[in-house]
């Protein structure tokens, strides 16, 4: 069964006073940030933050997103994940080749979430996909608009970012590796479009959406949550497969065989216990 990863929740490393208020907040993960949210003179305390919160909290569990790989700050961020159980893995931002991605796996030792955020990430999809240690993918759409010249909030944008989508979804399941993650929405009150993206992520095959408040995890986690006419349906399906053990049957007047009796099985898996 894959885990459930609807939502994981950025927290800047130099604010340790919401480390636990962050993994409190429901989402499904937690990142603790090194890169963006943390300006270059406060990387080291960051990480001194981060230990000592591993320290004192050993049941904690949460991900670091690292400084890039070509950053001077790099190498310490690895040894810092490599140092600590609590922490499960690396998200690398600004992800490009297979090679960073080897340089992490052998520095920290941990599992791997690359952020494709560039257009040489885009162009290297299948590697990174590929390489051994990556966990799933993730997508950091701001960095790329950047990068691309792209105007944000145009119809132009939204075609290169669908496109963009539609290449991690297929490049994930080509290599085996989970459903990728979708990019934060800078504007956290906006909860009607942080409700569509997610929508329409979830239906491209996307296992969730990065966060960078907690405010946009319940809409996150709406959004994802199948309705509950799709998991009475499922649930019927299953029902069915077990009762009779035949390959195909109806339901609801369609024809029920092998994809659509898994389909529902996943359906199912993914609807959370608690």
């Amino acid at each position: 069964m894959q885990p459930i990863l609807r939502s994981a929740l950025f927290v800047p490393g130099n604010r340790p006073e919401r480390f636990s208020k962050a993994l409190a907040a429901g989402a499904d993960a937690v990142i603790i940030d090194l890169e963006d949210a943390v300006e270059e003179s406060a990387k080291e305390t960051a990480r001194d933050h981060i230990a000592r919160f591993a320290i004192e909290n050993p049941e904690a569990r949460f991900l670091v997103r690292s400084n890039a790989a070509d950053t001077p700050w790099f190498e310490q961020d690895m040894a810092l994940c490599r140092a600590h159980a609590s922490i499960t893995a690396v998200v690398l931002p600004k992800a490009e080749t297979a090679a960073q991605l080897a340089r992490v796996r052998d520095l920290a030792g941990k599992p791997m979430i690359p952020i494709v955020e560039s257009a040489r990430g885009v162009l290297a999809l299948e590697e990174l996909a590929g390489a051994q240690g990556v966990e799933r993918l993730a997508f950091g759409y701001l960095d790329l608009m950047l990068d691309t010249g792209t105007r944000p909030n145009t119809p132009g944008a939204r075609l290169l970012l669908d496109h963009v989508r539609c290449r991690i979804v297929l490049c994930s399941a080509a290599a085996g590796i989970l459903p990728p993650l979708d990019g934060v929405h800078p504007d956290f009150r906006d909860t009607a479009t942080v409700s569509s993206i997610a929508t329409q992520v979830r239906d491209m095959g996307f296992a969730g959406v990065l966060c960078i408040h907690p405010a946009q995890v319940t809409t996150v986690h709406a959004a994802f949550a199948p309705p509950e006419a799709e998991a009475a349906w499922a649930r019927r399906v299953i029902e069915e497969f077990e009762r009779t053990g035949l390959a195909a049957f109806q339901i609801d007047g369609q024809m029920v065989d092998a994809p659509v009796i898994e389909r529902a099985r996943r359906l199912l898996a993914a609807i959370p216990t608690n």
